[in-house]
């Protein structure tokens, strides 16, 4: 199948004013500028000139976990009873029958980055996956996408109200320190076993285990961090144990902006269009991800539905362009950033030849207000 005489945001270099894009077997066979097309095949798309994007990527939600409107019956988001639960996987909670994923389609989100909740220090296995579909084994992008860490307010007042640790910052860092460093010597007992088969494999724990990618690097650390105290906090224990990590929220990442640039740490700010309802987002400004983006820093703009709604994604970036974001970066903030960041973008996140054939076509801008995608692509298939 192709679309011709579109205006292309590949996210890879310059837009492209007058290409096509060609897709076969669920992917994209080739993209560029029509001067390169000798042949125009028969049955080929003719945008018009129309807007074509990757598909959006939310990086940072709840969407399947925390579902619409069903109440505590559809809430699987924070095991909150255990503060260390990394052993929990998100692929195991996921609803994807429930209508919130029919509505991100229809505004053009094609890949989701859903986790578990904040509640705990350590909170489980974040699962990459597309929206369309309705088993979510066959959705799945990457399975394991990371571990969910907390910071800051939220184990704070879940478990202060059970009178058990932690009751402060310093007892959510401890439980983080204490979980990883049990990590670290299960593993090296482990290896010591396979090096040696004359000594004694550990005693099977399934938390240790399922932190044994994040310490050999093979997963990021997603962290929840609000204020600049928790970001730094981020540093500190990802500088300890060596770890591959991510700033998630980064609500006053704007204030040390040249640290995390200088840090190398990719930052998913959101939800942007909130009131500031707790004291750590009393900083907080639509302004935050372009100032990260002109510092250097790799970043994402996610909706943590069901905070606000997934479909106000592309209107997130849309108003952070008005508080100074560069137009092209924004887009980039919910595409190939996004993917980037955790780990996908061999598959999604940009309009090149192999990706998934996840495209969006609109007429108008996509940020706007009160624009949807005309023609929405998933895999290839027209699903709008």
């Amino acid at each position: 199948m192709f679309l011709i005489h579109g205006y292309l945001h590949t996210m890879k270099g310059a837009p492209v004013a007058d290409g096509f894009i060609e897709m076969q077997d669920g992917h994209i066979v080739s993209v560029g500028p029509m001067s390169e097309l000798t042949d125009v095949p028969a049955g080929a798309v003719d945008l018009k000139g129309a807007t074509v994007t990757p598909g959006f990527i939310d990086a940072h939600c709840h969407i399947g976990i925390e579902e619409d409107s069903i109440g505590p019956m559809g809430s699987d988001c924070n095991e909150a009873t255990d503060p260390c639960t990394p052993h929990l996987r998100v692929i195991d909670a996921v609803n994807p029958r429930e209508r919130c994923y029919s509505e991100a389609v229809d505004a053009g989100i094609t890949s989701v980055v859903t986790c578990p909740g904040s509640a705990n220090p350590i909170g489980g296995t974040i699962l990459a996956m597309k929206t369309v579909g309705t088993r979510v084994d066959d959705m799945v992008l990457l399975e394991n996408a990371g571990i969910k860490f907390a910071l800051g307010e939220n184990p704070k007042r879940v478990y202060k109200g059970k009178n058990q640790l932690p009751s402060t910052r310093m007892g959510t860092a401890a439980i983080i320190r204490e979980q990883l460093i049990k990590a670290q010597k299960y593993l090296e007992k482990k290896e010591k076993a396979q090096e040696d088969p004359s000594k004694p494999e550990p005693e099977f724990n399934m938390k240790c285990e399922a932190l044994i990618p994040l310490l050999k690097r093979q997963v990021k650390a997603h962290f929840h961090c609000h204020r600049a105290d928790d970001i730094y906090t981020a540093i500190r224990i990802g500088r300890e144990f060596h770890l591959d990590y991510i700033l998630v929220h980064c609500t006053e990442g704007y204030l040390i902006a040249e640290d995390i640039a200088k840090e190398g740490i990719p930052a998913i700010c959101g939800p942007l269009l909130t009131a500031r309802s707790k004291p750590e987002l009393s900083n907080a400004t639509k302004a935050n991800p372009g100032v990260l983006a002109k510092a250097g820093v790799l970043t994402a703009i996610c909706t943590d539905h069901d905070v606000i709604p997934m479909p106000l994604l592309p209107t997130s970036a849309g108003f952070a362009v008005g508080e100074g974001m560069d137009y092209e970066e924004a887009l980039r903030a919910i595409t190939i950033n996004p993917a980037k960041i955790c780990k996908i973008d061999s598959r999604v996140g940009s309009l090149e030849k192999g990706k998934d054939a996840d495209i969006l076509v609109f007429d108008g801008d996509p940020l706007a207000v009160a624009n949807k995608p005309k023609m929405v692509f998933v895999d290839g298939k027209q699903v709008k």
